[in-house]
């Protein structure tokens, strides 16, 4: 049977990713409360945890990048321990993942990467997510960069942006009427679940998707509209 790598799969819209995922395939989690836990901030452990499974026979032919950290600053309060953080995690950590695990997708001509972006990158939000939207907007640069690199060994590459989800990190973070004008503000009414991003990227690293790459899909229920 197939695997997936999904990071940040213990997360809840990682974790509605895993399960999607593991209809067709056996998924391995990288998450720090994941077993055994990966620390997606150092990267020896997160090239470890991919030698680990490529050592154990394990070839993914998915790669789905969910994993987030949110510390927040605004301009004049950034710090470069923040910046250096969200950056490692949200970004420096798919990359040090691909270098591990793309070779053998492109031995066996075939494979499917999807990152986890956001709607942000478009409409950002709030002042000091900028170390988060600015870790968003390069995964899109780098999904279009490999998209080219990669499309001549039968690998796709593509992006999900949701929008504000009903998650517990989520609700703890934001203000209690922030789901409701989100909603107000979407072209679709109803707030958002982790179910509904696994189902993009479960469409994604499907066969119905081979010609799709180097793209990003908002699943935000019509709030940003490209």
């Amino acid at each position: 049977m197939p695997t997936a790598v999904v990071t940040g799969g213990a997360g809840a819209i990682g974790g509605a990713i895993a399960r999607a995922l593991a209809t067709e395939r056996t998924v391995a989690i990288l998450d720090r409360d994941g077993t055994p836990p990966v620390d997606l901030a150092i990267e020896h452990e997160v090239r470890a945890a991919a030698r680990d499974l490529l050592a154990a026979g394990r070839h993914p032919d998915v790669l789905v990048h969910a994993a987030a950290a949110f510390d927040r600053a605004s301009l004049a309060d950034l710090d470069p321990a923040v910046w250096r953080h969200v950056q490692a995690v949200n970004v420096e950590s798919f990359l040090w993942l691909a270098q591990e695990l793309v070779p053998p997708m492109r031995e066996r001509g075939l494979g499917r990467i999807v990152l986890i972006v956001s709607d942000t990158v478009w409409q950002p939000p709030a002042d000091d997510l900028l170390p988060y939207i600015a870790s968003k907007a390069a995964l899109i640069g780098i999904a279009r960069s490999l998209a080219r690199a990669l499309g001549r060994h039968g690998i796709t590459v593509n992006c999900v942006a949701p929008g504000l989800t009903l998650t517990p990190a989520a609700q703890a973070a934001m203000p209690p009427d922030a789901f409701a004008r989100a909603r107000d503000a979407q072209a679709l009414p109803r707030s958002l679940q982790p179910e509904d991003v696994a189902g993009v990227v479960a469409f994604l690293v499907s066969q119905a998707a081979e010609s799709i790459t180097g793209q990003t899909l908002c699943a935000d229920g019509g709030l940003v509209l490209r």
